[in-house]
C-alpha cells in the first residue's frame, strides 16, 4: 500500500510539472502573437531569432566582433511595453552593465549586435520578467527595447 501512495504521487508530480511546461509553451506562443501583431500593425518588416526574440535593425553597425556573456556593454536604450507605455530608458546617456547581470533577453540580443548598431528587440515575457512582472511592468509583458551598442 506504502507503495502504491508513493507511485500515485510521483506519477501526480509528473503530470503537475508536464501540465506546467505545457502553460509555458503556451505564453511563449501568446507571446509570439502579441508581437507578429505588433508587426502587422506598426508594418514592421522584424527578423526572428530561434529564441522567440524578433528584431529590426535601424542603423547597421560595423566591425565583426561580438559582445558576449562576460562583456562590459555600453548602450543607449529605451524600454517599452507593447502599448507604448515607457517603463526605463538611459535618457539618450551611455549606460554601461555587464551582460550577465541583465535580464535573458539582452543576454541573447545584445551578441546579436555589432558596434554602434541600432536595434529594436521585441523581447518574449519569458526572457523577461515573466510571470512575476517587475515594478510598472505586469506579468507576461512582451518588452520592446531600442538598443544602441556604443561599445563593449
Amino acid at each position: 500500500m506504502k507503495y502504491t501512495t508513493l507511485l500515485f504521487l510521483s506519477l501526480l508530480s509528473l503530470s503537475f510539472l508536464a501540465c506546467k511546461k505545457e502553460e509555458k509553451v503556451n505564453q511563449a506562443e501568446v507571446d509570439k502573437q502579441k508581437i507578429l501583431d505588433y508587426a502587422k500593425a506598426h508594418n514592421l518588416s522584424l527578423q526572428a531569432h530561434e529564441s522567440g526574440i524578433y528584431y529590426l535593425i535601424e542603423k547597421a553597425g560595423n566591425g565583426t566582433a561580438r559582445a558576449n556573456i562576460q562583456s562590459l556593454v555600453t548602450v543607449k536604450y529605451t524600454g517599452k511595453l507593447l502599448d507604448g507605455n515607457i517603463f526605463d530608458s538611459s535618457n539618450d546617456q551611455p549606460y554601461s552593465t555587464l551582460l550577465s547581470e541583465v535580464i535573458e533577453g539582452w543576454q541573447i540580443a545584445i551578441p546579436l549586435m555589432q558596434r554602434k548598431e541600432k536595434t529594436l528587440f521585441f523581447i518574449p515575457s519569458g526572457l523577461g520578467y515573466g510571470e512575476r512582472g517587475s515594478g510598472s511592468i505586469p506579468a507576461n509583458s512582451v518588452l520592446i527595447f531600442e538598443i544602441e551598442l556604443l561599445n563593449f
